[in-house]
């Protein structure tokens, strides 16, 4: 079952977007073949898995017949119903593990299990009813973000309470949904940790990235982050824990905050993340060739670096900057071919390349 699987093998990847689409040309880099599952027709995907499967997840024969044609399943997002899952973990192992999906879907068990292994979060709270959110702002204060404990992503599901007078409309906006009143955080900055674990435990970490986000949505990583020698280890070692806690298998986004007191942990993600998009032209092995290496049971590759790099998201209307982009030096572009520009929409993104002084 843990054999390393074979030149051939497929790989099967529930989504279609960009991410299942740079996980299926690494696929393919290693000699491997892929199948994805997506829901919506002509997803980016397409252009480049062996094969795609067009079906929503409560299809239980296409659900079947897909875990029956691959050798291994994972995932581009996290947000899969619960029942398709269970289906398809009775034919086929899923990577990671359904323990590290079920923790990322929820943010209060997320933060209770962050919490748990000793790490800090922001102050949080559980929020259903109005009496809940005027407890929990009475306890952690505001300013203050309420999200929506499912299905929050890009900004999605928030509401700042700048007084409590804001509490009635931010619940409101919740629709209705659970959610989680967190206190807003002292940082400095933003950084990301890019970590993978393989099948036989072994862990490999990327260099802290640079976060910057705007309207809610990542705009820019840059390599190196602005970190002490001794937060860049703290950075690695804290990621470490968390994979080894899930007995994970696969990479892993984890967002810290930096803080006068040292650094919070924002949020977890089981898959390749946004914010490690620079890999692909800074370092010999990538965060989709790792997350696929891992899942295939396959040595971790190398995650050092070799090259500054600042990645850029193009959303939106910034697509319409690529012929001018596609001019300047040292600017490697990866588009998404997704047809129509709205905005919000991640288009494609563009690692900007300064080689290291040896």
């Amino acid at each position: 079952m843990n054999d390393p699987l074979p030149q051939g093998a497929v790989i099967g990847i529930l989504g279609g977007g960009q991410l299942g689409r740079m996980l299926s040309v690494a696929a393919s880099r290693l000699g491997l073949r892929s199948h994805v599952y997506e829901p919506a027709a002509h997803p980016p995907a397409a252009h480049v898995a062996d094969r795609l499967t067009t079906a929503p997840y409560d299809d239980a024969d296409a659900l079947r017949a897909f875990a029956e044609s691959v050798d291994v399943i994972t995932y581009e997002f996290e947000n899969i119903p619960t029942a398709a899952l269970d289906l398809l973990e009775s034919l086929r192992p899923i990577r990671p593990n359904r323990r590290a999906l079920a923790i990322s879907q929820e943010r209060i068990a997320e933060k209770d299990f962050l919490t748990g292994l000793g790490l800090t979060t922001a102050p949080y709270a559980a929020v259903t009813t109005m009496a809940d959110l005027h407890q929990a702002i009475a306890r952690i204060g505001t300013p203050a973000i309420l999200k929506t404990c499912r299905l929050g992503y890009d900004g999605k599901g928030q509401a700042r309470l700048r007084s409590p007078e804001d509490a009635e409309a931010a619940l409101a906006a919740m629709g209705g949904a659970d959610a989680v009143l967190e206190g807003f955080v002292n940082f400095s900055h933003e950084v990301s940790v890019i970590a993978a674990r393989g099948l036989d435990g072994s862990v490999s970490c990327y260099d802290p990235g640079e976060n910057v986000h705007r309207d809610g949505i990542l705009h820019t990583t840059t390599l190196p982050a602005r970190l002490t020698n001794a937060q860049r280890t703290d950075a690695v070692l804290l990621a470490a824990r968390i994979l080894n806690a899930l007995d994970y298998v696969g990479v892993m986004g984890v967002e810290l905050f930096v803080t006068p007191q040292g650094l919070l942990v924002n949020e977890i993600a089981p898959r390749v993340h946004n914010s490690g998009h620079w890999t692909q032209n800074g370092c010999a092995v990538d965060q989709f060739e790792q997350h696929i290496r891992a899942v295939a049971g396959w040595p971790l590759g190398d995650g050092a670096r070799f090259a500054d790099v600042v990645m850029e998201n193009l959303i939106g209307d910034d697509v319409l900057r690529v012929p001018e982009i596609a001019r300047e030096r040292n600017a490697a572009l990866h588009l998404y071919g997704k047809a129509e520009a709205r905005p919000g929409r991640k288009m494609g993104h563009v690692n900007r390349i300064v080689p290291t002084k040896a």
